[in-house]
């Protein structure tokens, strides 16, 4: 095995109680996490467990934690917990590995499970591939504990404190959010405790929406996924930001005081310029996926900056970063990375960040905004009987020919296949707007043909 089956652009991810996502899986790969994670140690394996509000995450989170004990390993629990706090708790417990139950910002019947390394970061494929070698082979079974040497598992009940003092303490000691009036969507998930208590306690006015989980209702017409509720509230109560999470708050998307939707490209934008204004962005370098917008690139360079672009996904996001030495990035969808204060995407710590600017520099957040200039994008998601190689769907390469040649070196065109789920990415981006509209509808019925045989 040389590519990985099971771990996807951000782990493992699939229908709830359907294989892969299935207890007696989730037990496997407890115990692979815990074999990697103890080799060349002499103690057990010690890990961070942390969860999203689904209703099969006690499901998993038992399963997983019997996986790790079996093992000989230390399990702590988080319970509910924001993907970035179970890194962060990784790192300040000093355990070996942390895991997210989580499937982010699909709806509550998925589930997912993500795993990092103890430096808070994301394990590299590598290692994930190692990690399915090992759940499918049999080097496990001869690692079972008995008697005294049986792990077990204990629960962290100050888990969101700990996480809610880290996040505090990015934020500038000279600024305050007083008089401010925000309002926070929790999307039912992660955050729903932590993300309204952060900025409150900074001296906000928080209108909270998203925070009444019953394991169901995770990302239901809320949150990240669905801003319109965010930015109802913001006109209604002349508030003067939105905040809007995704289940698992990794994830931000802004609102203006406006009510105006503020994405993750824009956001880079305003943060990159700070940045590059008071020389605290290494090598003048923003890193962002091949999804960012042109006018991202652009705004980036009036400020004397450039852009590095990776495949999508904040997992490469950070590995480039990391490798090259860079400290900023994110991806359009709203997953950002500060690496002074974060290893992975936190929507709480990006939110700040923007705050900090807006605070710091007296100015409204539709004012920040305005240092990019959106070149038209059309986006589409082609749900797809079954996955093919792009090189093997002749009716889309010669769309895909066609639209480049008339884009030139106007536009961009982009087109994938999702790394969680099945279904087809068309991106392209010009001048023209009811163009590209076309543009897009006609591959994406290429595509269709090419797997209706």
């Amino acid at each position: 095995m040389t590519e990985r089956k099971l771990f996807g652009t951000d782990g493992i991810r699939g229908r709830a109680n359907v294989p892969p996502m299935t207890p007696e899986f989730a037990l496997r790969l407890g115990r692979a996490v815990a074999y990697v994670a103890r080799r060349g140690r002499s103690g057990p394996a010690r890990v961070v467990i942390g969860k999203d509000t689904r209703l099969s995450g006690y499901m998993l989170e038992t399963a997983i934690s019997s996986g790790i004990c079996a093992m000989g390993g230390h399990v702590w629990l988080c319970g509910p917990t924001p993907t970035p706090a179970v890194a962060n708790l990784t790192q300040s417990m000093r355990a070996d590995a942390g895991i997210v139950i989580s499937a982010s910002h699909n709806p509550y019947g998925d589930n997912g499970i993500k795993i990092f390394g103890p430096d808070g970061f994301k394990l590299p494929d590598d290692e994930e591939l190692e990690i399915e070698r090992l759940i499918e082979g049999t080097k496990l079974d001869a690692g079972s504990r008995t008697g005294a040497k049986v792990g077990r598992a204990e629960r962290i009940d100050d888990s969101n404190g700990r996480y809610i003092v880290y996040a505090k303490a990015t934020f500038p000691r000279e600024l305050t959010l007083s008089g401010l009036k925000i309002v926070v969507d929790a999307a039912n998930g992660a955050a729903y405790k932590v993300a309204p208590t952060i900025f409150s306690e900074l001296g906000a006015q928080v209108i909270s929406l998203g925070v009444k989980p019953n394991g169901r209702n995770i990302n239901l017409d809320c949150g990240a996924l669905h801003p319109g509720h965010v930015q109802t509230e913001v006109r209604k109560r002349k508030a003067d930001l939105g905040v809007a999470l995704d289940g698992d708050a990794d994830r931000l998307i802004v609102v203006d005081e406006n009510g105006d939707v503020v994405d993750g490209d824009a956001v880079m934008a305003m943060c990159a310029r700070r940045l590059l204004e008071k020389k605290r962005l290494p090598k003048r370098t923003l890193v962002a996926t091949v999804m960012s917008n042109l006018g991202l690139e652009r705004a980036v360079e009036k400020a004397g900056g450039k852009l590095e672009r990776t495949p999508v996904g904040d997992r490469y996001v950070v590995e480039l970063m990391r490798k090259k030495g860079y400290g900023f990035g994110g991806e359009q969808s709203g997953h950002l990375v500060f690496l002074e204060h974060a290893t992975t995407g936190d929507g709480v710590i990006s939110a700040l960040q923007v705050l900090a600017i807006a605070v710091g520099e007296q100015r409204s957040v539709s004012e920040l905004a305005k240092v990019m200039t959106r070149v038209p994008q059309v986006l589409e998601s082609v749900r797809l009987p079954n996955r093919m190689p792009l090189e093997k769907m002749p009716k889309l390469q010669k769309e895909m020919r066609q639209v480049e040649k008339k884009l030139g070196k106007r536009g961009r065109l982009l087109v994938r296949w999702s790394g969680t789920e099945p279904k087809l990415r068309l991106m392209a981006e010009g001048p023209d707007q009811k163009a590209l509209t076309s543009m897009v509808q006609t591959m994406a019925d290429a595509a269709r043909r090419d797997l209706a045989g």
